[in-house]
């Protein structure tokens, strides 16, 4: 992952963990988990996923939105409630210090055996399970505002926020439990172990404040998929991505996250390993169609929330909360209101009719984007712009490439200025091999993640030039009769034999 990372996948990997939840004496009745992130390590203050201890709520998972609930005490679950928590090995304990061994054998979970605490590894050197406190459950009362309202209203039956499929078998409770618990997270504090190595006392991480990592910036997501499903293979597994976009404390990011990683720590590679943000939710779907995006709950207001929760639930919480992460400086120096680069300003939304896809700006007055956005030459669409200030304009389709032609453009001509919207410079070179997201098999319907191509700007550099300095089609119409090696390349096709071969 480059050099820049080394500091900051150390510190992910040291403030990883595992949570497990279970019901005590009661193996037949399943067991729960997700990732989590050590706050401190003596005590032990582990923040993660409020999702896993949502079964056991009292008064059941309608709590978790109730009007104006910010946090729940620890007492609101059940007696029979047990948590336990397992991480890697520290720099200060034994494990740490020596070399690890060759994976072996896989845990009991691997092997299909009754759920419960999870065993003792063998082959990992992990540190044996701790038994584990509720505190209390937070959430970010802004995060939930802006998931309501983004992903809430007539839309929201098209989008799915579970871990699983949308034709796996999911009974409507459980959809509901999972809905609910998105957002809220768990505040644990671990049982002591027998030997508790003072290198270990004190933050575990530093936490990066709100708005002060900006758009496209590189970040670390360090989670366990399938939670404590085979720890040996899977505890804090690294993907790295961007964040992709913010509203408030709602992060995105294109980190490829799995199932169980719900609760786990995203962080940045400057300041090294500042913790940005907690994993929401893995995965989502939409309209039947996996969204390779992940959502995100920044992790400054829920540790700010934490201090003031703890004031009012605990005694001695002062000593707690000094344990819990300090906020390190804005190095960055960019906040998230920032415009941001050229790239993010120049790009908008285009509309037409019921279909909708992204754009960029070119010149004042001039959008490309795709032909299956806005199929029909003289179609009159819309064009929305998010930066500097909110604006929408109309346009109409000067030119859409022929449904044979390899290149899938078309060019839209606006009626106003996108006024104070820096223009990109186009690249007079490209690098090969370029790829993108979602390539469909129009045949089986299968949709392959993260394989696409992208047609380059100097294809179409000098076409879009001509036009927006004499108003003349004929360079793009060029794209319609590209030669037959590129339509092989772009179109997927083999070159036809010289003499059509009989199949008898």
């Amino acid at each position: 992952m480059g050099r820049q990372w080394g500091p900051a996948m150390r510190a992910a990997e040291q403030a990883g963990c595992v949570v497990s939840a279970f019901r005590a004496g009661q193996p037949e009745a399943g067991s729960w988990s997700c990732s989590g992130v050590i706050l401190s390590r003596s005590p032990g203050l582990v923040l993660c996923h409020g999702g896993i201890v949502a079964p056991f709520l009292r008064t059941g998972s309608g709590a978790l939105t109730a009007a104006g609930a910010a946090y729940l005490p620890g007492d609101s679950c059940s007696d029979d409630l047990r948590l336990h928590v397992q991480w890697g090995p520290t720099a200060a304990s034994p494990a740490g210090r020596s070399e690890r061994g060759l994976p072996g054998l896989c845990t009991p979970q691997c092997a299909g055996l009754e759920p419960g605490p999870p065993a003792q590894p063998r082959g990992r050197s992990l540190q044996p399970p701790r038994a584990a406190e509720l505190l209390l459950l937070l959430s970010c009362p802004a995060f939930r505002a802006h998931f309501a309202r983004l992903f809430g209203g007539e839309a929201a039956e098209q989008w799915r926020f579970s871990s699983s499929a949308p034709d796996d078998e999911v009974s409507e409770d459980e959809e509901e439990d999972q809905l609910r618990a998105l957002g809220w997270f768990a505040l644990l504090r671990v049982r002591p172990g027998q030997e508790e190595a003072a290198e270990e006392r004190g933050a575990a991480v530093a936490v990066a404040p709100l708005g002060a990592v900006p758009k496209g910036a590189p970040l670390l997501a360090c989670g366990s998929p399938f939670g404590a499903f085979c720890p040996d293979i899977f505890l804090n597994t690294l993907s790295r991505g961007v964040l992709s976009n913010a509203a408030g404390p709602l992060l995105l990011t294109d980190a490829r996250c799995l199932p169980g990683t719900e609760g786990g720590g995203v962080f940045t590679a400057r300041p090294a390993g500042a913790l940005v943000a907690l994993v929401a939710a893995p995965l989502c779907w939409k309209a039947r169609e996996w969204v390779g995006l992940t959502l995100l709950c920044a992790a400054a207001p829920l540790l700010r929330a934490a201090r003031a929760a703890l004031g009012r639930l605990h005694t001695g919480a002062t000593a707690l909360a000094t344990l819990l992460p300090p906020e390190v400086g804005a190095s960055w120096g960019l906040p998230l209101r920032d415009p941001g680069p050229l790239w993010a300003a120049a790009a908008v939304l285009v509309e037409c009719g019921t279909v909708w896809g992204s754009g960029v700006a070119v010149a004042p007055r001039l959008v490309v984007t795709c032909r299956h956005v806005t199929p029909r030459e003289a179609a009159r669409v819309l064009v929305r712009s998010a930066t500097p200030k909110k604006v929408v304009i109309w346009g109409h389709v000067v030119f859409a490439t022929q449904e044979t032609s390899p290149y899938d453009i078309a060019v839209v001509s606006l009626e106003e200025n996108l006024d104070d919207v820096p223009m990109p410079v186009s690249a007079k070179h490209f690098h090969e091999g370029i790829v993108a997201s979602n390539t469909r098999d129009n045949n089986t319907g299968a949709t392959y993640p993260h394989l696409n191509f992208s047609i380059p700007i100097t294809v179409l550099q000098q076409a879009l030039q001509r036009y927006s300095e004499t108003g003349d089609l004929g360079g793009l119409r060029q794209l319609d009769r590209a030669p037959e090696p590129v339509r092989v390349v772009w179109r997927l096709q083999r070159p036809l034999a010289k003499t059509p071969r009989s199949k008898l």
